[in-house]
């Protein structure tokens, strides 16, 4: 885990990387100093925390842990942190003309949801411009794009079987991902130096039709057998992912090369070195 510091228009803006969890936890009050422009951005932040509760916001409120940070009398001292959604819940409850590009986009970002629920394929085509605008070739994103539909058909058929939450899906991923590459997601992405970034979105080409092999095997093969508990899903999901990892041995055997990469996207070209820098 590691603390840095991230500048927000000229501003510091302590914040906190969680390995574990894999997310980043941001200093309430230093956010809360920026867009509200206090000159005590703690009592305002205490001020703040006050008003959420008595809205019956208490979830929000209690999603800010406390964090030892670096404060500005070079002291470790306990602050109050919160990832990313929660921030964005709090940015909302600030009155601020600094605050509105956040709360703007919020809005912009629900009514573009709402768009994809009715017609699906606009999603497909924000996701190709998102990819395309940070360079991506066109033959990868199509590749990027299949790769969701397949991801998709396979969570379908998870919860079909009975599978349910995030924490279930991450498990059986990671079976599906060891079973083909010899690594779980997470040390996969520590091998292509990454942090939050998308897994796939950093795959060589052969890396993401081999992933893709292994999920589409594992909901053929699920389909086949009809898995009736979590244990049989594993399974399933183990043989899915063999089935990719003897055509990724294979491979390797034949051309010398390993398959599975440490160059993530920015090591491939992949992303506009300007938009990346934003």
């Amino acid at each position: 885990m590691a603390t840095t510091i991230a500048i927000f228009e000229g501003k510091k803006i302590r914040r906190h990387w969680d390995e574990e969890n894999e997310k980043w936890w941001f200093a309430v009050v230093d956010i809360v100093s920026v867009l509200s422009e206090s000159t005590n951005p703690q009592v305002y932040w205490r001020v703040l925390k006050k008003r959420l509760l008595d809205e019956g916001a208490n979830e929000t409120v209690t999603k800010c842990n406390d964090l030892k940070m670096l404060a500005a009398d070079g002291k470790m001292r306990l602050t109050d942190v919160a990832d990313v959604e929660t921030m964005l819940r709090i940015i909302q409850s600030i009155p601020s003309p600094n605050a509105e590009p956040f709360k703007l986009w919020l809005a912009r970002v629900g009514y573009e949801r709402i768009e994809e629920a009715e017609d699906p394929e606009k999603a497909i085509q924000r996701a190709m411009n998102f990819y395309l605008k940070r360079g991506y070739s066109k033959d990868w994103v199509n590749q990027r794009l299949k790769s969701i539909e397949i991801r998709k058909e396979l969570t379908y058929e998870w919860e079909n079987r009975g599978v349910k939450g995030d924490n279930k899906f991450a498990i059986l991923t990671d079976v599906i991902t060891f079973a083909w590459a010899g690594l779980k997601t997470r040390d996969y992405k520590k091998y292509k130096g990454l942090k939050k970034e998308n897994l796939r979105d950093n795959m060589t080409n052969l890396e993401l039709v081999l992933n893709m092999l292994a999920e589409a095997s594992t909901t053929e093969i699920s389909e086949k057998v009809e898995p009736k508990s979590f244990k049989e899903n594993r399974k399933v999901a183990r043989e899915g992912g063999t089935i990719a990892g003897t055509a990724r041995k294979q491979i390797e055997k034949r051309t010398g090369r390993k398959v599975v990469s440490k160059l993530n996207a920015k090591k491939l070209g992949l992303l506009d070195s300007e938009i990346d820098k934003e």
